[in-house]
Formats: C-alpha cells, sequence, structure tokens
C-alpha cells in the first residue's frame, strides 16, 4: 500500500473539516449578536412613542398597560380656574377649618373678660382667669371665634343694558330680620348684647347701629315732663315700645340744668360744674358746659338730646376721669350707666352691676377705662346706683338695686331708648 497518499488525502479531509467548523462558529456568533441588538431596539421602541404622546403610565405596569387605559390629563387646575376669573381660597388643617367656623349662636348671652389694664387693681388678676363662663343657670354659652376668614370677591362687569329697566317698588322687607335673647336687626336699628366681666363686676353692654339718630330716643316717666314724676324704666319702656333702654339722666331731681329731648327744649337754666352731653342731629357727640353754650344756643347748633349728669368719661378717645374723679356723695365701686360713640351712627349703652357680693361695681376710672376698651371715642356717664338698668326686648337684663339686698329697679324720671 501507498501510505504516503493515504496520508495526503487523510490531511487534506481533516484541514477542510477544520475550517468549515471554524467558518459556521463566526457566522453563527454574528448572526446572534445581530438578533440581540434588533431585539433590544424592538423592545425600547414602544415605550419611546408613548413618552412622545405626552401619556404618563405607572412605573410598575409600564410594559403591561394597553395605551387606551393611560390616564387622562387632569382639568380645573388652580392655575385654569383662575384664569376663568374665580378667586382660589387655599384650604388649612381640619383645626383651622374648624377654628374659623362660627358656631350657632345660643339664646344665652356670652360671658367674656375684658381684661383691665395694668393700672387696675388686684381684682384684675381674678378677672383674666375667667375667660368664658354662663352668665345664669337657665343660658348657654356661645364661644366665638377669634377671627372668621371672609373669601374674596371677584367682581366682573356685567354687560351693558340695551334699555333701562322700569323703576318698581321692592317688597316691603320684613321686620324684624334678626329678633332672640342677643340680637335686634331689621333694615334701621341693629343690636347686639353682649356680658363681660370686668374687676369682678358684671357689664352690660349694647352695640347699636341705626340709619338715623331718629331712632335714638329719649322718654319722660308717665310720658310728662315735670320735678319727682317717676316710673321704673322697663315700664317707661313698654310704654313708650322701645326695643332697647337704659336709664337716662334722673333730671326731675334737679331745679338747674339744661334739658333737650328729641329736639325740644324743657329747661335752660345752667348748671355749674356740670358737663352736658349733646347728641347731635346728625348722630354726633358734642360735651359743653353752660359757661361755654347756653341752652337755646346748643339747641340753635341742632342738638337732638342734650343730659346733664355727668362727668365726660373719654373724649375724642382720650379718658378724662381718674380714681380720684367721683360724683359728689358717691362711693368708689358702684352700678354705673354709660352712652358712648364708636363711630358715625354707632353707639354703646353700657350698664354694670354692684353692690353685690356677685358685683362689687366700678368706678368712674374703671368705668372709662372699660368703655374705651369696646371702642368708644367719647363717652359719658348717666345716673348710676340704684338707677342703673338695661331693658331689652322686654326683659330686665341687669339686675338693679340700692342696697344690695333686694334686686328691684328704682323708679326714674326718664330713660335713653332705641326703638320707633
Amino acid at each position: 500500500m501507498n501510505y504516503k497518499k493515504i496520508a495526503i488525502v487523510y490531511g487534506a479531509l481533516l484541514a477542510g473539516f477544520s475550517a468549515y467548523v471554524l467558518l459556521d462558529t463566526f457566522v453563527l456568533a454574528s448572526s446572534v449578536q445581530t438578533g440581540a441588538k434588533e431585539m433590544n431596539l424592538s423592545l425600547f421602541a414602544e415605550p419611546e412613542k408613548e413618552a412622545v404622546s405626552g401619556t404618563a403610565l405607572p412605573a410598575e405596569s409600564a410594559w403591561d398597560t394597553p395605551a387606551e387605559t393611560a390616564v387622562p390629563q387632569q382639568h380645573g387646575t388652580q392655575t385654569e380656574t383662575a384664569a376663568a376669573g374665580t378667586d382660589i381660597i387655599g384650604t388649612g388643617s381640619a383645626d383651622e377649618a374648624e377654628a374659623g367656623t362660627e358656631p350657632a349662636q345660643s339664646a344665652g348671652r356670652t360671658v367674656r373678660t375684658l381684661a383691665p389694664s395694668a393700672a387696675g387693681n388686684s381684682k384684675s388678676s381674678n378677672t383674666a382667669a375667667n375667660t368664658e363662663q354662663p352668665a345664669s343657670a337657665k343660658e348657654t354659652t356661645a364661644a366665638k371665634p377669634t377671627t372668621t376668614v371672609k373669601p374674596t370677591t371677584t367682581v366682573t362687569q356685567p354687560p351693558a343694558a340695551t334699555e333701562p329697566e322700569p323703576e318698581t317698588e321692592p317688597p316691603a322687607p320684613e321686620s324684624p330680620y334678626l329678633n332672640d335673647a342677643n340680637h335686634y336687626q331689621d333694615e334701621n336699628i341693629s343690636i347686639e348684647l353682649s356680658e363681660y366681666s370686668f374687676y369682678d363686676t358684671s357689664v352690660y353692654v349694647a352695640d347699636i347701629q341705626v340709619s338715623s339718630v331718629q331712632y335714638l330716643k329719649t322718654a319722660f316717666a308717665k310720658d310728662t315732663y315735670g320735678r319727682n314724676i317717676t316710673e321704673s324704666t322697663s315700664k317707661i319702656a313698654a310704654n313708650n315700645g322701645a326695643i332697647l333702654a337704659i336709664n337716662g339722666d334722673f333730671y326731675g331731681t334737679h331745679t338747674h340744668g339744661y334739658v333737650i329731648r328729641n329736639g325740644v327744649l324743657y329747661r335752660d337754666v345752667p348748671r355749674d360744674n356740670t358737663d352736658f352731653l349733646c347728641i347731635m342731629a346728625d348722630g354726633s357727640f358734642f360735651i359743653t358746659t353752660s359757661a361755654e353754650h347756653s341752652a337755646q344756643e346748643l339747641l340753635d347748633m341742632g342738638t337732638w338730646q342734650c343730659f346733664m349728669f355727668g362727668p365726660r368719661l373719654i373724649e375724642n378717645g382720650t379718658v378724662m376721669v381718674d380714681e380720684n374723679s367721683e360724683v359728689s356723695r358717691s362711693m368708689a365701686s358702684n352700678p354705673r350707666t354709660a352712652i358712648g360713640i364708636i363711630d358715625s351712627q354707632h353707639y354703646v349703652f353700657v350698664v354694670s352691676d354692684g353692690r353685690t357680693s356677685e358685683s362689687d361695681g366700678l368706678s368712674l376710672a374703671q368705668l372709662a377705662e372699660f368703655m374705651q376698651g369696646v371702642g368708644a371715642y367719647t363717652a359719658y356717664n348717666l345716673d348710676g346706683g340704684g338707677s342703673s338698668t338695661m331693658y331689652f326686648n322686654g326683659e330686665v337684663i341687669n339686675n338693679p338695686t340700692t342696697s344690695g339686698r333686694t334686686i328691684r329697679e328704682r323708679s326714674v324720671s326718664d330713660i335713653v331708648y332705641i326703638g320707633y
């Protein structure tokens, strides 16, 4: 046998097979790599298309969620609403929402503490500790929020009317609009009652707004001017249909001093060392003396009411009395009656209890301090002691007493009232 030829043939076959194996391996590896690249491109092609369309999909289901189930865009956002002309009021926490909501008023008055100034006596510390307490056993307390947030309003101009509407009278409103234990309101008169604790004394406040000073009136006992003609404040008030009333200056115990009531001059005799309060026809307050003006001059100036008790407590925002300013023969702490003006046609009537274990009473300086605290710009002291009485909607609101042993009204010459 020719072994040399066999070896040459076998070597050629082996080389050919090796070349085939190498070529097949190279081609297969190239095809696998190319396929992987194509697969990767196909994986990322669809999400990129969704991103361009602006549809946001949740991260955990980005590859499984069909395009038709994508979350729609939100509308009515703050920017869009503001552009539409609507004011947006931010909302706070639940506590803030409750704090800004005024609860319904109860039938009873709320007793509030008006803290005395640092110059007050030691009793002020006891008063400051009592922030809210019911006025009596039959009354309930309604706490008022510190502040109430009112939403703003966007005003848009209405389209111009092509033709003017014919003028028609609106239907007459029901009167009163509001009438309960603490409030009265109709188209001309608004009254709100509050009760305070001040220097261990119960103080009753009527905040009054009227459309005209003509609703701030006075009346005589038995509807008669004269000396020693008296009736209780509540009886005079009821006889004159008063909504609210306080005692006046008890002019009937004197023979001197100006008396002008409801624009009528009854007495023009001067009285020395006396401050006269004039409520003018425009509703303003003016305090003077008989040395400065005669009664006729005051009437000619437009005086609607003139009182002759005094003294002036506050004038042009300044307290005019101190602890040494007391009416002759009066004690430092007493039941008190005062009247003040806060703003145009905006008045305050104040009556304090006194001479009892529950209420000590106030000095004139303390009364002036209180009047300033409730916003009075000018304030004047009326007759006090057993005369001090406040009447509202048919009831006596305070606890009038002369001796402190019995709660009873003293008969007086006149009242100041709000009514028709």
